[in-house]
Formats: C-alpha cells, structure tokens, sequence
C-alpha cells in the first residue's frame, strides 16, 4: 500500500501568495489553531484581526516557519513550504519591537540579511541604500537606532525586510508601541507603502480601527478559528456572527423577545450606532423606518460626535451616535424620554 504521508501534495489548482490548508497547531492539550483555512491573494493587504489568544500570531508564525504546524499545509505562491526554515521561505517579517541592532548604524541594520547571504559590499550598499529612500529615510543611513524616533526606527525596519525583495511581508502588530498620533500616521504611510512596492502584506493586529482603515480584507479570529473573511465594509456592515458584530466598532444587539419587539422576529440582530437616530418621544417612525421608545440614560460629548446611551422599553440598552451640530451639544439630554428609529436596511440578522 502506498504511504500517503510522504506521498507529494498537489499543488492548489490556482496560485495565491499564502494559502494555509486545514493547518492545526497545537502546543500540549491547548488548541491555538484550529483546522484553519485561508488564502492571501497577491498583492493584497491582508489583516489578522482578533482578540490575545485568538490565534492570529500563531497564524502569522506558521506562515513565516517560526511554527511547525501540527497538521495541514502551508503554501506561498504555489509552493508548499511546510517544512522548510524560515530563512528558506520568500518571506520577511517586521516585529513589534524593531529587533534593529543599536551598534550598527542604519544602512548597516537594513543590509544586515544581504550580508547574512553574502551578497557582494557594493550591492549591498547599492539596495540598503535604495529600500532607505523607499521608506524617506535616505539621509539617515550613518545614524544609529537611537538616534530616531519610534516611527523612524519603524521605518528602518520596513527597510530591512524589504530589501531582501520577499514575496510577502509579514507584520506582527508593528505599530503598536508607537503612540496614537504617530500610529494613525504610520497607518497611512504603511497603506501608501505596500501599494508603492506591491508586496503582499500580512498584518497581525487586534485593534479594529487599524485592521479597518488599512486592510484590502480581514480575517476576524476567534478561539484559534476565522470567524468571517471579508472586506473591511463587509466585515463592518455585514458581520456574520455575534463575535464579528460585537469586536468590531461597536453593535447594538437584540435578541429574544427583544428582537420579537423590536423587529418582528426570533434571533440574533445587530443595528450599529450610527445608523441609528434619536427623535421626539411623541414622533412616529417614517415609512420604512422601525422605531421603539426609551429614555436617555447618558449623553457623552466626544468633539465631532454625540454618543448617547439609551435604554430602551424593550429591554436592551442602545448606543446612538450622531454628529455634533456645528460642534455643540444640542438635542435630547439624560432622563428625556425620546423614540430611536432605524431604516430596515440597517439591521443585520447574525449566524
């Protein structure tokens, strides 16, 4: 009989940059993984969006070769690398921390990996030089890690993953450290960067925001399993389940004879904050509109937006969110009994 586990596998019919075939991985009795399934197309920014211990990282680390995957494939544009080392994979990954050595300078800290390959010196210089001023940092190149800031240093090690021309990057939650200002920028510099260079990009990350504002797609993990894969808009509008709906951005949930009350109907419903609004007590929905009373619980002024909690009659507390008139707080105050209303459009049954 033939021995089928070292048999050769079929390569997949189509070719995506990273495809992942029922991997497992399993460290001990714990399930980090869990027969998961998925695939990066080329060129694509691809997030790993989930909660610590969802399973994301160990994601990322199996595609990079940290990780042996206990079973299933691991494929980068059509070849199975399962068991290769991760020097021997087409790809780079940009840590959270930099990992860039504070006695090099910088030129030396991005052409570190082509000398690791003993490229020749001038080549060497020739490409660190070149990946620098891909990430703006070309009159840096004699300075060392500590004498940049923390979006510099990220910048730098951008440059050395790039610069040995990997098929894909692979990025483990590399903004983190920064500061909220300089992560919002760098959100938009990496976005600008990917599209410049073409690389397909996997980013690990648990906040919403950015996995929203950067990504072509993501893939929502829960419990070493995806929940859902699906454009940003998708994943937003259109959440597949209650995890999906409550991790990202925030949800107003109903379900029960609250549901039954308030749409008509048994199950699980999702209406996001903003597809809400917030009238007069003794107003009546328009036509196509749903509506349900209830009482403000609490008005929260946030600069651009109003948040207002309300509870309503029906059971569930509600999150309304508008835009603040000309900057200013305005409309119904804590305690006043008001009517929420919706398009039908805007609710979203879940499972």
């Amino acid at each position: 009989m033939t021995d089928l586990s070292s048999a050769p596998r079929a390569a997949p019919a189509t070719v995506a940059d990273v495809r992942l075939a029922a991997v497992s991985k399993r460290f001990g009795d714990v399930v980090a993984v869990d027969e998961l399934t998925l695939e990066v197309g080329r060129g694509e920014f691809f997030a790993l969006l989930g909660p610590s211990g969802s399973g994301k990282t160990t994601c990322l680390r199996m595609i990079a070769g940290f990780e042996r995957p206990t079973s299933g494939t691991v494929w980068l544009a059509g070849r199975d690398v399962t068991d290769d080392a991760p020097f021997a994979r087409e790809v780079n990954t940009v840590f959270q921390d930099y990992a860039l050595f504070p006695h090099m300078t910088v030129e030396q800290n991005v052409a570190y990996g082509l000398m690791v390959r003993k490229v020749p010196k001038a080549e060497r210089r020739e490409r660190a030089r070149a990946a620098l001023a891909t990430v703006r940092l070309e009159t840096y190149g004699d300075r060392r890690p500590g004498q940049l800031s923390g979006g510099q240093r990220q910048r730098v090690a951008l440059a050395r993953a790039l610069v040995n021309r990997p098929k894909v990057l692979l990025l483990d939650e590399p903004l983190g450290a920064l500061d909220r200002k300089l992560r919002e920028e760098m959100q938009v510099e990496l976005k600008l960067l990917q599209r410049e260079v073409g690389i397909t990009f996997v980013f690990v990350t648990h906040d919403q925001d950015e996995a929203l504002t950067m990504s072509d797609r993501i893939a929502v993990f829960n419990a070493g399993r995806i929940e859902q894969v699906g454009t940003p808009e998708d994943v937003y509008d259109r959440p597949a389940t209650p995890f999906v709906a409550d991790f990202i951005g925030t949800s107003n949930a109903a379900s029960g004879e609250a549901a039954k009350v308030l749409f008509g109907s048994d199950g699980q419903f999702a209406v996001r904050p903003e597809r809400l609004q917030v009238t007069a007590a003794d107003a009546a929905p328009a036509r196509g509109e749903g509506g349900a009373p209830g009482e403000v619980l609490d008005v929260v002024f946030a600069g651009a937006l109003v948040r207002r909690v309300v509870t309503l009659d029906a059971g569930p507390t509600w999150v309304v969110t508008t835009p603040a008139e000309g900057g200013a707080l305005t409309g119904a105050r804590r305690g006043d009994r008001v009517l929420v209303t919706w398009q039908q459009d805007a609710v979203r049954r879940l499972g």
